[in-house]
């Protein structure tokens, strides 16, 4: 017989049974997904060459390397709440993976022992192979956490908006073991008005919330305030204590201005980070830390010809240096000098500098075209060399145009919560160049926030590939 404190209080299922679980099916789908890398290997380079040959061999442990690091640090095989959601992030971090072993292959200058055909056949091969995994081990994921986990009866305290978030984010979540039955409503709340949901209907007040619970056979309630009504929380809580339920508290931090929001606990007490920048440190600055460096010292071989032509075409049509350093704010507000082809004439630098627009007659002959093409950005392929920038971030915007609009945009200050870059999600969208107003400023910023909040490597490999389009499009505001 299972002793009574090895079950579980509401499925009466062993604790250890229901503990071991999700790590046990994690382990089964990556030695799974390590399979179906492998298999589609094995069988093209027997179809091409008629053997494994050992590069290929090599490239199978340093996938399979890969794989393991890449797929913990986004969370492949955490819980998700949609299909959809998990074949997105598998593919996020699958492209990662093929991205790496490029840059690898490159850096050993070992690319040309591959095949081209076999490499692309397989990338998509043992995607497929892994969507087909994740959809069955998700299927018999689900069928098992029915049998040992059956969902038992929980109610929401709160009518606002925070409630009906949360309340989709139950009903939507095979994971969780919670079946929401309806919300319970406080006395004189203005929000009860506005509650419509047919599947989370009102079922009471917080004045018969011991009737509800005893009616519904409730095991569990949230208690979703808003920021407004917080001060109810410890009389709810003493007055639910006595009748043998799960007390949640969901915080109502949307009601804030949130930046790259996350939870934690340090000693036992719960944190929440409600603006925090998305690499400060491990593996997600390290993979940006890595892209940056490799394209850049690609990009500058490259680019070689058309640095030194520019860089003499600057030279011999104007006095002045090549090289134009100028003061910026970068990561968390530090400052560090931003490299541009030089494309206005030297000029005494005013208290209050003006952004460049149509016809400005700072420009040189030379600078009206490089700035309109971005070439004279250039140069700061070897600001993310140093580390000061990154290829894909906000812009650096200049010192006197921070102090201005940092009084105009309650939020502009956020954008060096990352590295600057050389092109942003805001340039892709047009909003690159000159902002003749406040509202194309806020815009600018609430993409750089956007970015800031949803940053991956794949984004970033968006941004990339869509700034040339940007730019061959020649919309935008750059003069």
């Amino acid at each position: 017989m299972t002793p009574t404190s090895n079950l579980d209080k509401h499925t009466r299922r062993p604790k250890r049974l229901l503990q071991n679980h999700d790590t046990f099916v994690q382990w089964v789908q990556y030695a799974l997904n390590i399979g179906a890398v492998a298999a589609p290997l094995l069988v093209l380079t027997y179809w091409r060459d008629g053997v494994f040959g050992e590069q290929y061999r090599v490239m199978l442990v340093f996938a399979v390397l890969l794989m393991t690091i890449t797929y913990h640090l986004m969370g492949v095989f955490r819980r998700f709440e949609t299909l959809v959601g998990g074949l997105q992030l598998l593919a996020r971090a699958w492209g990662a993976v093929i991205i790496l072993l490029a840059w690898l292959a490159f850096l050993t200058k070992t690319s040309e022992e591959y095949s081209r055909q076999v490499i692309v056949y397989w990338a998509m091969a043992s995607y497929g192979a892994q969507v087909v995994l994740l959809y069955f081990t998700r299927h018999i994921h689900t069928l098992y956490r029915r049998r040992y986990k059956p969902r038992f009866a929980s109610i929401i305290i709160g009518t606002g908006s925070l409630s009906a978030r949360l309340a989709r984010s139950i009903n939507g979540n095979i994971w969780l073991s919670d079946k929401l039955i309806g919300v319970v409503s406080l006395e004189q709340s203005a929000s009860a008005e506005d509650w419509s949901s047919k599947d989370e209907p009102i079922i009471g007040s917080d004045a018969d919330l011991k009737d509800v619970i005893e009616k519904h056979n409730v095991r569990r309630v949230y208690m979703a305030l808003p920021l407004s009504e917080t001060h109810k929380i410890e009389s709810l809580q003493n007055s639910l204590e006595h009748l043998n339920v799960d007390i949640v508290w969901a915080p109502d931090i949307y009601s804030l201005k949130l930046l790259n929001h996350s939870v934690r606990e340090v000693s036992g007490i719960p944190l929440i980070n409600l603006n925090e920048t998305p690499l400060r440190n491990g593996g997600p600055a390290f993979i940006k830390s890595f892209m940056d460096k490799s394209i850049a010292v690609m990009a500058i071989l490259a680019l070689s010809p058309i640095l030194i032509t520019i860089a003499l075409l600057v030279k011999l049509t104007s006095k002045g240096p090549i090289i134009f350093k100028q003061v910026r704010d970068g990561w968390d507000g530090k400052k560090f000098h931003v490299y541009k082809f030089r494309s206005m004439y030297v000029h005494e630098a005013k208290e209050v500098v003006e952004q460049a627009k149509a016809n400005d007659s700072r420009i040189t002959p030379v600078g009206g075209f490089i700035r309109r093409t971005s070439i004279d950005e250039l140069p700061q392929l070897f600001n993310v060399l140093n580390g000061s920038m990154s290829l894909v971030g906000p812009r650096p915007h200049a010192e006197s145009h921070n102090l201005y609009y940092q009084t105009k945009v309650i939020t502009y200050l956020a954008r060096h919560r990352i590295k600057p870059g050389i092109t942003g999600l805001a340039q892709i969208n047009g909003l690159r160049g000159e902002t003749a107003n406040i509202e194309d400023m806020k815009k600018r910023v609430e993409l750089d926030l956007e970015y800031i909040r949803n940053w991956s490597p794949m984004l970033d490999l968006k941004i990339l590939f869509a700034t040339p389009m940007r730019l061959i499009s020649k919309r935008g505001n750059a003069y």
